[in-house]
C-alpha cells in the first residue's frame, strides 16, 4: 500500500496525519495486510465460524406474574415523595 493510497483513505476518513506520520501508518497497514494474506491460506474446511471463543448461552426464566410493592409502602421510603411519585432535586436548567 502506497503512501498515497493512506492519504486518500485519510482524506475520506477527514483525517489530517503528517508525513511522518503516514510512514509509520504505512509500516503498520502493511504488515496487517501481510498477516491477513498469511490467515488466509489457513485451512479452515470443516470449521464451524464463531462469534466468541467461548460457548455461552443465555439463561432465561419463565416470566410469571408476582405481587408487586405497596406503592404507599414503598413511598413512605423515599426522602420525598409527591402523590405516587418520587421527588427529586432539580439537576437540568433551562438556558432558554
Amino acid at each position: 500500500m502506497s503512501s498515497i493510497d493512506l492519504k486518500h483513505i485519510a482524506h475520506l476518513a477527514r483525517l489530517r496525519f503528517k508525513e511522518e506520520e503516514l510512514k509509520v501508518f504505512e509500516s503498520q497497514v502493511s504488515n496487517i495486510l501481510s498477516f491477513v494474506d498469511q490467515l488466509k491460506e489457513v485451512n479452515v474446511d470443516g470449521i464451524e465460524p464463531t462469534s466468541h471463543p467461548l460457548s455461552l448461552a443465555n439463561v432465561f426464566r419463565e416470566d410469571s406474574i408476582q405481587p408487586s410493592l405497596n406503592i404507599d409502602e414503598f413511598l413512605k421510603a423515599a426522602p420525598k415523595a409527591r402523590g405516587r411519585f418520587f421527588e427529586v432535586p432539580k439537576i437540568i436548567e433551562d438556558k432558554s
